[in-house]
């Protein structure tokens, strides 16, 4: 890629706020990604995760925790990181964003290196990332008509689930004084890094194009927040078990917007952990995301080629 080009794409990079040493884009992957049509697509390589689920289900008038270990292909599964913003209007729920925000990225960077997909889907702050090849990757996507309707909002679904464990009607926010916090900053947070053969996305068509595009199987559901978004965004996990995904939440790896003032007048912590019961009952299992940073030993090892 010609200098000229490279330092324009460094430009726009910067300008949309990705957060990225200068020296090491100037001749990276992402760079020369940039010019390139079609853009390339991760590529598909062995290893297998073991993923220690853990669900509910009701017996009698007894609800039982189950655990079962899940073997996914790394090939085949797919992360996505939902609004970790670097801000929110609620300053409590912005500070444990920045408590989780670097765990995050040390669980993500391990399982991009072990070949799984990763997409970033800081909603409303897509605009900051357009011009981005994580941006353009998505996009590229082949258009795949869904098997049901992919929604906009996937509100609570009666026929599926009881009511939430806790009252979040005013918001949930659990600052000592809830005040208006218009234009905060809808950038992903900077401590967890965009890159490689990363996408970006808050549309639910547009990620199942890609996900389609990769024949992903797998899901992994992480951010915030596990009562609204994680649960309701056309991404997330409502619409994800909908398409026919196999789909998990990383329980250690997101937060509710709970206030303790609020029914049933527990702790902010424990309110996210009835969240996290509430969908491993109704809808799908939960793991830890040090599930992620590993595979089996042996499974990475590559096929034997034909004719080399």
């Amino acid at each position: 890629m010609p200098t000229n080009s490279r330092r324009r794409f460094l430009e726009d990079c910067l300008a949309t706020g990705l957060a990225v040493p200068a020296a090491a884009w100037l001749n990276s992957p992402e760079t020369r990604a940039a010019d390139r049509t079609p853009l390339r697509v991760r590529p598909e390589v062995a290893g297998n995760l073991s993923l220690k689920a853990r669900r509910r289900e009701a017996r009698g008038d007894q609800v039982v925790e189950i655990r079962k270990t899940l073997d996914w292909k790394v090939s085949e599964t797919a992360i996505v990181i939902c609004d970790m913003w670097a801000d929110h209007p609620c300053h409590q729920a912005a500070i444990r964003v920045d408590a989780m925000a670097p765990r995050m990225n040390r669980v993500v960077s391990a399982a991009r290196g072990l070949g799984v997909t990763v997409v970033h889907a800081p909603s409303s702050g897509i605009k900051f990332y357009e011009k981005t090849p994580f941006r353009h990757r998505i996009l590229a996507a082949p258009p795949v008509k869904a098997p049901v309707p992919i929604a906009s909002w996937c509100k609570l679904d009666p026929k599926v689930e009881a009511a939430l464990p806790i009252d979040d009607s005013d918001g949930g926010c659990d600052d000592p004084l809830v005040r208006p916090k218009p234009g905060f900053d809808r950038h992903q947070h900077a401590a967890i890094r965009i890159t490689g053969f990363d996408g970006i996305s808050d549309n639910g068509q547009e990620v199942y194009n890609f996900f389609r595009q990769l024949k992903i199987r797998n899901v992994v559901l992480m951010g915030v927040h596990t009562n609204m978004c994680v649960l309701g965004r056309s991404f997330g996990i409502r619409q994800m078990v909908r398409l026919g995904f196999n789909v998990v939440l990383a329980r250690d790896l997101t937060d509710a917007m709970y206030d303790p003032r609020d029914r049933p007048y527990v702790s902010h912590t424990r309110g996210t952990e009835l969240v996290v019961e509430h969908i491993e009952r109704y809808w799908c299992p939960s793991i830890v995301g040090s599930d992620l940073t590993r595979v089996v030993t042996g499974s990475a090892e590559a096929a034997a080629r034909t004719g080399d």
